[in-house]
């Protein structure tokens, strides 16, 4: 939870995340899910498990729930720069 919401710089609040995700996040706590048009929770990493929100189709990651589809729309997790990336990896 960001400072702004109540959130606090301990450690215990703070999530690793490369620089592109945590701007593209930034005090968002929800998104919009693509499909339904309906506002809900980003994808938690304390939470929520992985596999229960995303799955991998090549290198382009889909979300599979309404968690997963806003979070990866948010965070432009398949923009073509990490798509190029994860094809190499």
């Amino acid at each position: 939870m960001a400072r702004q919401h109540g959130g606090s710089d301990d450690p215990g609040n703070l999530a690793l995340a490369c620089h592109r995700s945590n701007l593209r996040k930034g005090p968002n706590l929800t998104a919009i899910d693509p499909v339904t048009a309906e506002i809900v929770q980003l994808f938690d990493p304390r939470r929520d498990l992985w596999l229960d929100h995303f799955r991998f189709r090549g290198p382009a990651i889909e979300g599979v729930t309404a968690v997963g589809r806003a979070t990866v729309k948010l965070l432009s997790m398949n923009d073509t720069r990490r798509i190029e990336r994860r094809e190499l990896l």
